[in-house]
């Protein structure tokens, strides 16, 4: 008998006795926990109480077969090693039980040897899984900061600019387009601060109506306005010792506006319907989508708050100008969903990480991460494949297209660089025929020649 420290556990499912007999005897030989069940619901009965490592089961079995007991063991995010055997076996079973989740197939009748051989390659797979996801663990904590993932020299100098600055009461002002992570790095900046053991307080400046704002930031007394119950602490007293986001903060109205700079410029506020003051240490992180600078210069926004709020500005690159991290990202997130969702994803397709590459992510890291959950939901088996990835995604051309447009707003630009984008199709599809060209993009042949010129188009 094989010496086993750490003896894996095995289920082995049958609706034969002498077939689970025969296997139980093998399997203890080898070292081997062994349970047996005569079918699915007896086994699913055993998995409510027992885990194991290895499933053993056959496919044509009475009440429930080996193919409905899979996506069984699937909804209930078993994670167990399962190896299928059938006598009736076709080449299209397999395929069918891979898809559900199986990891090898064999055909009855088999000898011993053949079943110990499946069941070392498992144990090996297994090994090789949990040492890859140990690796990539690793690498996640070297390219982060708290959540924040990157190993792209922008993210890497971002890392960095925390660091340096996160202890420090400085205002910090954090531009970038949405869905780039700017809480997640004004969250960063507290957490790694002194001011760590006092509240984060985040307020969203164009979510909360004006004639609510000055309530929410500065507070106010009982009978202040009509519905002014009771006394109500606003964000500056519940940051005090602790740090107030103020994202979107470009949205702020002008009245908003001069009320905010008082509040920084005299480090003290007053509750609505008070003559108190109320002195507050607070740091401001700002963020925005919006370029004060140009809306300092439109009159939109006041130059002396400006100032106050941007003494050190950290700006976040859109995802599509840094590549490189999406990989990690998805990792990162495959890590996340399988934890929450109680999924067992080992990660993704080549062909999917290409369209996700080759996607111009308008909305940046959250798109991703929304969609990477998406995926992993409607995955059937253990990796990410295109199939499961939104239509928009999986259309490389659509794609290019869309990003062209997304970076021109001139119509006449735009339309410039569409066309160039249809003539070099057209050309492609006709194998470089611009006579035939011609005809699919309905202009002359002419007029085609010119373009090709005008563009610099070498078919």
């Amino acid at each position: 008998m094989v010496v086993n420290m750490e003896q894996k556990k095995i289920l082995i499912i049958d609706d034969e006795e002498s077939m689970r007999h025969m296997l139980s005897l093998i399997l203890k030989k080898e070292g081997y926990q062994v349970h047996a069940a005569a079918g699915g619901r007896e086994a699913l009965d055993l998995l409510s109480s027992h885990s194991f490592d290895f499933i053993l089961s056959d496919i044509i079995m009475p009440e429930m077969d080996g193919l409905e007991l899979l996506q069984a063991l699937k909804d209930r995010k078993v994670e167990a090693t399962i190896i299928m055997m059938s006598a009736f076996g076709t080449i299209n079973t397999a395929v069918e039980a891979m898809k559900r989740g199986a990891y090898d197939y064999i055909s009855k009748p088999f000898r011993p040897d053949e079943v110990l051989m499946a069941l070392r390659k498992a144990e090996e797979r297994e090994s090789l899984r949990q040492e890859n996801i140990r690796l990539r663990q690793e690498v996640l904590r070297e390219y982060s900061f708290g959540n924040i993932i990157g190993k792209s020299p922008r993210m890497l100098q971002i890392f960095a600019l925390i660091k340096k600055v996160s202890d420090y009461k400085t205002s910090v002002l954090l531009v970038g387009e949405s869905g780039t992570g700017k809480e997640m790095v004004a969250r960063c900046l507290h957490y790694n601060s002194s001011r760590s053991k006092g509240a984060f307080i985040a307020v969203n400046c164009g979510a909360i109506p004006e004639t609510l704002l000055e309530s929410e930031l500065f507070g106010h007394e009982k009978g202040a306005f009509t519905d002014a119950k009771k006394e109500k602490r606003g964000s500056f007293e519940m940051a005090h010792e602790g740090t107030l986001f103020l994202d979107e903060v470009g949205e702020l109205s002008p009245s908003a506006q001069v009320k905010l700079l008082r509040a920084l410029q005299e480090g003290e506020i007053k509750r609505l319907g008070s003559e108190r003051s109320i002195k507050v240490d607070v740091r401001i992180i700002a963020a925005t989508v919006k370029d004060l600078s140009k809306e300092v210069a439109a009159g939109r926004f006041r130059e002396d708050l400006f100032y106050r709020l941007n003494v050190l500005q950290i700006n976040l690159p859109p995802l599509r100008e840094r590549k490189e991290d999406i990989p990690l990202l998805i990792e990162h997130f495959i890590q996340k969903y399988n934890a929450r969702h109680k999924l067992s994803i080992e990660g993704i397709s080549e062909e999917a990480l290409a369209s996700l590459l080759d996607y111009s992510w308008p909305g940046n890291v959250r798109e991703l991460e929304n969609i990477i959950e998406r995926a992993m939901i409607l995955s059937q088996g253990r990796r990410i494949m295109a199939e499961n990835l939104p239509a928009e995604i999986k259309s490389p051309e659509q794609n290019r297209i869309k990003k062209l447009m997304e970076e021109e707003i001139s119509i006449k630009k735009a339309t410039r660089l569409l066309e160039e984008e249809l003539i070099r199709k057209a050309l492609q599809k006709t194998g470089g025929n611009r006579t035939q060209a011609a005809k699919i993009l309905e202009i002359s042949h002419p007029a085609l020649l010119s373009k090709i010129k005008e563009y610099g188009i070498e078919d």
